[in-house]
């Protein structure tokens, strides 16, 4: 795990050398966001508005809103629209839910404009329908009861009146006591006769709640959010940081060396320089499903550390003689050096042949191997005073250069140093090659 902290420099850089596979990625969820759009965009919304006359409480209203949307309503719902769609399917377009001052708002989902218009008014009249019919079921039920109970009380006070009557005409003589008497009796009579007064005024005028219609829905003029353009932006944005953000997790859980002197000390030498390799392509012919590998860029790394590309190939063979210089001890240049490079590092191979062509003629004589990194070999050369390992930035773990020095102890050379390749954007100079296995052999 690499433990490098996260900074604004690497998502520039991010940016910069990944921009085409973040532009794939965010042209990719703006087309998932499209498709997403189809399924779960609720088109136009319109709501139509029921007022529950009469004195409610919070419990009673959550009881309309569940029976304004029930499976009653949605049925009838169907059935008077005649789309073509059975009630169930429904129930995921209407919802209903209650509002301040009595009201249970009803909103209507659907594809048109007057397809939402008319779903929201059907539905409210429905609804209304529905609960008068429930009202009036309750009050048939209930109105025979009622009936025996008003016709017992009225017997009840009749029965009362004649008691305050009769009362009334006991009461001896003409005193202040029996007149006294004589009017409290007359008015309980009166009281007894308002009350009944009061109680058929309410049966006739009726106790029942209205619940009414407040108008038609309006026409709905736009979508409803969130539409396609929503879904197509916020696709294009989470697809866009999820590829940020996996090229983050990537850098942290590679473990591929880029840094020099971690490379150095993985190879267990000195550090004799870095060189820059301009982009060459492979000679291994490429796959045909490789082709969006090029066009992304994603075949390049883009996390290696920065480096300044040589001017020109003369610039450039100046940096290697100057590498080539730094082999020695004490006693001047060493007479012959073994060059190693990974068969499958390409950079590194294209390095060592630069190398090669910088140093032919002159001392140290460069005898180059190819080794396989899994298995390294290293030839026997009792000539040579040590090994030169070549290896491209971010192309090797540090187990495999450290398998790759244990071999050439097993053959007995010592590490003089390592140099790091680095490819960069210039294009290819003419006359410049690979090394490929026929290097083996050894060049001077």
């Amino acid at each position: 795990m690499n433990d490098d902290t996260v900074r604004l420099s690497m998502i520039g850089r991010i940016l910069r050398r990944r921009w085409r596979v973040l532009a794939a990625l965010a042209v990719l969820g703006a087309l998932v966001g499209a498709g997403v759009s189809l399924i779960f965009s609720p088109g136009y919304k319109t709501t139509s508005h029921v007022l529950l006359q009469g004195a409610r409480d919070s419990s009673e209203l959550m009881t309309e809103t569940q029976v304004a949307t029930s499976s009653v309503v949605l049925d009838r719902t169907a059935q008077a629209l005649a789309w073509g769609v059975p009630g169930p399917a429904l129930h995921d377009s209407v919802s209903a839910t209650a509002a301040d001052g009595n009201i249970v708002e009803i909103t209507a989902e659907a594809e048109t404009p007057e397809k939402a218009q008319l779903l929201a008014d059907q539905v409210a009249k429905e609804y209304v329908n529905y609960s008068a019919q429930l009202i009036g079921s309750a009050a048939d039920a209930a109105s025979q009861i009622r009936q025996e109970q008003e016709d017992a009380l009225r017997r009840q006070v009749q029965e009362t009146n004649d008691r305050i009557s009769d009362l009334s005409r006991r009461v001896p003589g003409v005193t202040v006591e029996s007149v006294e008497a004589r009017t409290l009796l007359e008015t309980l009579r009166t009281s007894l006769t308002e009350a009944m007064a009061k109680l058929d005024q309410l049966d006739g005028g009726g106790r029942q709640a209205q619940v009414v219609v407040m108008g038609s829905a309006e026409l709905p003029s736009s979508p409803a959010p969130p539409t396609m353009i929503h879904f197509v932006a916020g696709g294009a944005i989470v697809f866009f940081l999820l590829g940020v953000l996996g090229h983050l997790v990537g850098a942290r859980t590679d473990r591929r060396l880029r840094d020099e002197t971690e490379i150095a000390a993985a190879v267990g030498g000195p550090l004799l320089g870095s060189v820059d390799v301009p982009t060459v392509p492979e000679h291994a012919p490429t796959p045909s499903g490789r082709w969006w590998s090029r066009l992304l860029k994603t075949d390049e790394p883009w996390n290696l550390p920065e480096l300044n590309p040589s001017a020109d190939a003369a610039s450039r063979e100046i940096r290697y003689r100057r590498v080539l210089s730094r082999l020695g001890d004490g006693s001047g240049l060493f007479a012959r050096v073994l060059v190693l490079a990974a068969k499958d590092d390409p950079v590194a191979r294209t390095a060592v042949a630069q190398l090669v062509a910088a140093g032919h003629g002159e001392r140290p004589e460069l005898r180059v191997a190819l080794v396989d990194p899994q298995r390294p070999t290293v030839p026997d050369d009792r000539d040579c005073a040590g090994v030169l390992v070549v290896v491209s930035s971010g192309s090797r773990t540090g187990w495999e250069l450290v398998a790759i020095t244990e071999a050439a102890a097993d053959g007995g050379q010592r590490v003089l140093g390592a140099v790091v390749a680095q490819r960069t954007a210039a294009g290819p100079e003419p006359g410049e090659q690979t090394a490929g296995d026929e290097a083996l052999a050894g060049s001077a």
